[in-house]
Formats: C-alpha cells, structure tokens, sequence
C-alpha cells in the first residue's frame, strides 16, 4: 500500500481543515516545499496536492507552488481544486503535475470528464469521489448531492476508471480513525479499482487496518503535521 501525504494550499501557505470547513483552518507551514522536500527526503515517493482556494472558487489559483515543488523535488505529484478546463488541466501537467485530481466536473460534467479521460488518459486522472454519508459532495466539500457514492463509481468503474481516491468527509481532519468499513463495501463491490483512502488517518495502527482491507494507498495529512504519524513511520511503512 502507497502512503500519499497531503499538503493543503490556502494563500499559498500548508493548512488543514477540519470537516472541509474553511473556517475551521490551522496553518502548519507558510512554505509548502520545505514540507514537500521533507517528505522527499523520507523516501516518498508521491505526493496529494490541493489547491483549496482554487477549490473554493472553481479556478486554479495555486499554480506557482505546483511549479516549485514539481522542479525542486522529484515527487509524483496529483493536483486537484478548481480544475474545470482543458486550460487548468494543461496548466498543472506543464507546471509538472503528473495527475490530475478530478472530484466536481466527474460529477456535474460526466462528457466533459470523459473527454478528458480520452485525451490525457485514465493514467493521468485521478478521480476523487468525496462522500458524506455516503452521498458524493462537490465544490469543495461545500454542497452535498443526493448521489450515491456506490452509483457514482459504479458507472466510472464501467467507463473505465480505475485509479480513485475516497474522502469521507466526515472524518477528515478529526484524527478518528478512517471509514474502513465503507471502503470494504467499495472494493466488494468494485474489486478491480485501485482504491486510495483519505481522511480520519490517525495512526500507523490506521494505515496497516487500511491495507488489510485491500486499499491500494492511503492520503495522510493532519496526522503527520499533529506528530501522530512521524516522517520516518510514513517512509518506512511502504
């Protein structure tokens, strides 16, 4: 199982939310590539990058520290927040994305989603389904749709989709453990995706129940930057 750490962008500084909630915000470093670098130096490999201001306002707005972290280290990096044209999408691969986070269009533009898939591929999209008892959220985490999540990948998973990141919502940033059980309900259902899980990790106890239940990786944020989760744990769980 892939460990994936998080790094959260408001005005350009590292945050978390709690809940998504954009009132709840704590800033853990105002220069996000020397936590980036950290994480480097730990031996990981990949890295969940998210542009929460972009997220807010439906437009990439965190561009340049995208670009620094992607010349300065030689992390993987998935970028998501505000992608919602081919414009954005050629932006963050040119800024050094190798994917592209995808939650919001997947769900309100499923032509425009697929369109993507067939012109970038499916290896370079990353599709986010974000839940709220079980129900998918959009526009960051702001608005719950009446989908639900088992429908949503159902019909990605028949489209092709295989490589997808889960949010429960409700546990993000509350450090209470992550919703396993909703993951295994996911991979019975959908065996063949490779399923990453993000939200409520808040121990290295977390991530070995994370892969017993056959998640392909798991989204690490406020347990690393809490010191639930040290850097060495995280480079050496792999």
């Amino acid at each position: 199982m892939q460990i994936i750490p998080a790094i959260d962008l408001i005005d350009g500084k590292c945050v978390r939310l709690t809940q998504g909630d954009y009132a709840q915000k704590k800033i853990y470093n105002e220069n996000p590539l020397e936590v980036a670098k950290q994480f480097e130096s730990a031996g990981i490999k990949r890295l969940h990058l998210v542009d929460l201001d972009g997220a807010k306002a439906g437009t990439v707005i965190n561009f340049s520290v995208l670009e620094k972290i992607a010349k300065e280290t030689k992390l993987i990096i998935d970028f998501g927040g505000g992608i919602k044209n081919d414009t954005d999408l050629d932006k963050i691969f040119n800024a050094g994305a190798s994917m592209a986070a995808i939650g919001s269009i997947a769900v309100k533009d499923p032509g425009k989603f697929f369109g993507w898939i067939d012109k970038y591929t499916s290896n370079k999209i990353f599709l986010g389904a974000d839940v709220r008892n079980e129900k998918i959220t959009v526009g960051g985490w702001l608005e719950t749709t009446d989908l639900s999540v088992f429908d949503f990948l159902g019909f990605n998973v028949m489209k092709g989709i295989k490589n997808i990141f889960c949010t429960d919502v409700a546990k993000d940033g509350l450090l209470q453990g992550p919703s396993t059980d909703l993951y295994k309900k996911i991979k019975k259902q959908y065996p063949s995706i490779n399923l990453i899980a993000s939200g409520g990790v808040s121990s290295v106890a977390d991530l070995h129940e994370l892969k017993t239940a056959g998640l392909s990786g798991a989204i690490v944020g406020k347990a690393f930057y809490e010191g639930k989760i040290t850097l060495k744990e995280l480079g050496g769980f792999q």
